[in-house]
């Protein structure tokens, strides 16, 4: 969740949207995953239930909108697609950084970010089709795989890597 948030952050930076709304919403998109983890039509549903009046509306919806295969609620912001975007893109991260050597970011490349985007083989439950949904507001896919390569290697520390 630390990783969505600051791949969150860094990209209302690029596109002026609001950091500190994109980052909660980052931080808190999977808050009832461990709940619902065998349930997947719940998830982003019982969320709603835990922040209802707790965060801004637009949260919410954009949590039920990363889930929107078993919610219903259809991705228009460009909060919400940059949350399907980054909710994807940070495991496709996170899974090239733990098959390297050293396991970490700062040894990671763009290219070979690159290379495991193209391998549909390489972290098949990582949807290479969710990384794109930022390219439906400007953001191609290269430049989402540069933004959010240095957003977790800004934050290596906390995340351990």
């Amino acid at each position: 969740m630390q990783a969505v948030e600051a791949i969150m952050r860094a990209l209302a930076e690029v596109i002026q949207g609001d950091e500190y709304l994109w980052g909660i919403c980052g931080l808190l998109h999977d808050i009832d995953f461990e709940k619902v983890k065998d349930n997947p039509e719940k998830h982003g549903i019982m969320a709603e239930g835990i922040l209802r009046d707790k965060v801004d509306e637009r949260i919410i919806r954009a949590i039920r909108a990363h889930n929107y295969e078993n919610t219903g609620t259809v991705p228009e912001s460009a909060m919400e697609r940059c949350l399907i975007s980054a909710d994807s893109v940070s495991g496709l991260l996170i899974a090239s950084v733990l098959v390297m050597p050293s396991k970490k970011l700062k040894d990671l490349r763009l290219g070979t970010v690159r290379r495991k985007f193209r391998d549909a083989d390489f972290a098949r439950g990582c949807s290479r089709e969710r990384m794109l949904f930022c390219e439906s507001i400007g953001i191609p896919r290269d430049k989402l795989l540069e933004i959010s390569l240095k957003a977790l290697q800004a934050i290596s520390d906390e995340l351990g890597l």
